[in-house]
């Protein structure tokens, strides 16, 4: 069984901000270790523990109670999609970033609907996947157009079988503005805030309350789920 390694100390001794605390899970070794190695490096970075399946991911994360889990996929037993929903269950839940390949294409919808908060793609570049944990851990989803437009795009829109989807997609957005379902259209299609203010011609700092205001209407934690639901309730064919 995986044991937790001791937390990685800030090298500066000024600093008053305590280091985002990272749970590693990957059944390769090698990963773990380059992913430690290369946080090693960031003083606001701290492995608190690793993990090899997903029974001790679930067990460290609420052992450890990590900001972020990085999570593999495919592992042993139980794989990084009922982790990640076991793990992100609970009130005050750590985030979770999803490890994937565009071999894992199929894992796509099933980690969404999980509570994973974005994606890493294994042979993106390290000081990505460093940045991607602290989008993560400041609160927001990681919704790269690179790597999840395409992903969503093709995945997001294959419900999973039996009745549940097909109502969701039936459900209307209550309370939810002409403009606002306008926006949520656009999330839905992987656009930045940036984008989306180009696209309907208003400011970035518009197309960011109206995603403020469609988290809070619509209960949802993060961009992320803003995408999951623009696909269940049939705003994104």
């Amino acid at each position: 069984m995986t044991q937790p390694t001791q937390p990685t100390q800030p090298t500066s001794t000024t600093s008053t901000t305590s280091p985002i605390r990272v749970l590693l899970v990957d059944d390769q070794p090698l990963v773990r270790a380059g992913l430690r190695v290369l946080m090693a490096d960031s003083p606001d970075l701290a492995v608190v523990g690793e993990a090899g399946t997903g029974t001790d991911a679930v067990r460290l994360a609420g052992d450890l109670r990590p900001d972020v889990v990085v999570m593999d996929v495919r592992m042993p037993g139980m794989d990084g999609i009922e982790a990640t929903r076991l793990v992100t269950a609970g009130p005050g839940a750590p985030r979770v970033l999803v490890l994937t390949t565009f071999d894992d294409d199929e894992y796509v919808y099933g980690a969404l609907r999980s509570g994973a908060s974005g994606f890493l793609v294994k042979d993106m570049a390290l000081d990505d996947i460093l940045a991607a944990i602290r989008v993560v851990a400041a609160g927001d989803a990681l919704i790269a157009p690179a790597v999840t437009r395409r992903l969503i795009e093709e995945f997001a829109a294959r419900p999973e079988p039996g009745p549940a989807p097909a109502a969701a997609r039936s459900r209307p957005l209550t309370g939810v503005t002409p403009r606002e379902r306008e926006v949520l259209t656009l999330v839905g299609r992987g656009l930045s805030n940036g984008e989306i203010a180009v696209r309907l011609h208003i400011s970035a700092a518009t197309a960011k309350a109206h995603v403020a205001r469609l988290l809070a209407k619509l209960d949802a934690r993060d961009r992320v789920q803003l995408v999951v639901l623009a696909y269940e309730t049939g705003l994104v064919p």
